[in-house]
């Protein structure tokens, strides 16, 4: 079974986001962002993925720090939101405050259709939770802009390591695809059954 380290921006979603992994044949275990254990017991885990939260990069603990690491041992890393912009920010990129506060808010979401976003519809639905978004040309580029809504950057990935970025929340109930879209994330860790099972499977809805 794929185990994913989750690492927990202090985030009231992050469960959501477990339980679609769990429902994907993952094994997801999570720790906070100030309890994140060492590099070497991280290496047992066939991914990382980092949590959205409050705040910006530099509130979100240990998570720049798993990312580089990440980099450096080639293990399949996704940032969600606040992950996605601290995969910006290690990479050199700006994160400031987006032209319009996102809370919940819906887009339409243009992309490449490539990597964690194989088999989506162009465009796709997605919910936004954000004031902060990375700034377009100010990163790296080793990384590449794999989406877009309204000319702000939805989605990151590293020209040659595995990993990825979305600005967006793939487990908010108005997100299409957000089944799918973690399932190819969970192939490129190894699970290779995890895009079959994404097929029929909905949104979980907290009650």
């Amino acid at each position: 079974m794929t185990r994913i380290l989750v690492v927990d921006n202090y985030d009231s979603f992050v469960y959501t986001i477990v339980g679609y992994l769990d429902q994907l044949g993952a094994k997801p275990e999570v720790v906070r962002n100030d309890a994140v254990p060492p590099a070497a017991e991280r290496a047992a885990y066939d991914g990382v993925l980092v949590s959205p939260g409050p705040g910006a990069p530099a509130d979100a603990g240990a998570s720049a720090q798993v990312i580089r690491d990440c980099a450096a041992s080639g293990t399949p890393m996704l940032g969600v939101c606040l992950g996605h912009q601290a995969l910006g920010e290690v990479f050199g990129g700006t994160v400031t405050h987006a032209p319009e506060l996102m809370h919940g808010k819906t887009s339409q979401v243009e992309h490449d259709g490539q990597g964690v976003l194989a088999g989506l519809p162009v465009p796709f639905t997605a919910t936004r939770y954000h004031s902060l978004a990375v700034v377009d040309g100010t990163f790296s580029d080793e990384l590449v802009v794999t989406a877009r809504a309204n000319g702000i950057i939805m989605g990151l990935q590293h020209r040659e390591l595995p990993l990825h970025g979305v600005q967006f929340h793939p487990e908010s109930v108005l997100t299409e695809g957000g089944h799918r879209l973690l399932a190819n994330w969970l192939e490129v860790c190894g699970a290779r059954d995890a895009v079959e099972r994404s097929h029929g499977l909905h949104p979980l809805v907290r009650l």
